[in-house]
């Protein structure tokens, strides 16, 4: 199956990794574990006193990561998402580097029970981590027609979100909706066949699966708790997946820049100290990543360094 054979493609490899500037006795955090594809040419780089620090929230990629690094000692592994890595004692003597690979993960999508995926019939879950909160189809059973709307607008700018949020409403009534496949199908009767190439229901799986994970809000407050963690000079490396995740990462990194803030219309707002700064443009995958990997068509890589109290931009 061609699926398959992107199951454990890390995307942007290289680019992400050298984002870091590892070194041999550095100490790093992988905030999105997956499959540990970028892990491991992090932990490759890393003398015998280095240390690699894993997080992911969804416990099937932990028990990946633990299968394969239960033995080293200088990995560290922990079942959370990477919003709480301040809270791990792990994260507490400082960090040189943390490496954030954000949204879905090639194996949540490959594995149809997940319901992730409107490509085969299946529960329509979509959480990342299984273990607790609500599934997409929890969400669409109690959710109000003007909350649901929303959230097909907001997190997946959907322009027939009204549209959707009325069917839904409408076939829940008859009998709650379940499956990804009466999703899927539901939503291409309302909108049809709109953009080429591009399956009608595409924009609002993905916002029903950002909604569900609270992707937007752990990105935040995962950035913050990166920040708070970072040594001098140690590096945050993020790859996004859409416009609404990129846009956070790189106000994150202008509004901690040192930068004066403000329009043209009202006066200058006085800059914040620079706490980050931006480790040269936003890149993105080569023409030959694309075509092996065509998950990483809409890839975007930020670097940002850790600068002194004080520090210039």
């Amino acid at each position: 199956m061609a699926e398959q054979a992107l199951r454990h493609i890390p995307v942007m490899l290289n680019e992400a990794v050298e984002g870091l500037a590892v070194r041999e006795g550095g100490r790093y955090l992988d905030g999105t574990f997956g499959r540990g594809g970028h892990a491991r040419a992090v932990l490759s780089r890393l003398g015998p006193h280095g240390r690699l620090l894993l997080m992911d929230r969804d416990p099937q990629a932990v028990a990946a990561a633990q299968k394969a690094f239960a033995d080293d000692p200088r990995v560290s592994i922990r079942h959370a998402n990477f919003s709480t890595l301040a809270e791990w004692d792990e994260t507490a003597e400082g960090l040189d580097g943390v490496l954030l690979d954000l949204g879905v993960s090639s194996p949540q999508l490959d594995e149809a029970a997940r319901g992730f995926s409107f490509m085969a019939d299946a529960p329509l879950d979509m959480r990342m981590d299984t273990t607790q909160g609500e599934s997409a189809a929890d969400f669409l059973t109690h959710a109000d027609e003007r909350e649901i709307a929303d959230v097909l607008w907001t997190f997946g700018e959907e322009r027939f979100s009204r549209k959707i949020a009325r069917a839904i409403v409408e076939r829940r009534g008859e009998s709650p909706i379940t499956r990804t496949g009466e999703l899927a199908a539901l939503i291409e009767r309302v909108v049809g066949r709109r953009e080429p190439g591009k399956h009608p229901a595409t924009r609002s799986f993905q916002a029903l699966r950002i909604r569900v994970n609270g992707e937007l809000d752990a990105l935040q407050r995962g950035l913050d708790a990166a920040l708070e963690r970072l040594n001098v000079g140690g590096r945050l490396s993020v790859i996004s997946f859409h416009s609404l995740e990129d846009r956070a990462v790189k106000l994150f990194i202008r509004d901690h820049s040192g930068r004066v803030q403000g329009s043209r219309r009202g006066p200058p707002v006085a800059a914040a100290p620079a706490l980050l700064a931006a480790v040269g443009k936003a890149q993105f995958p080569s023409e030959a990543e694309q075509a092996a990997n065509p998950r990483a068509r809409s890839a975007v890589l930020r670097v940002a360094e850790k600068l002194p109290q004080g520090g210039h931009a």
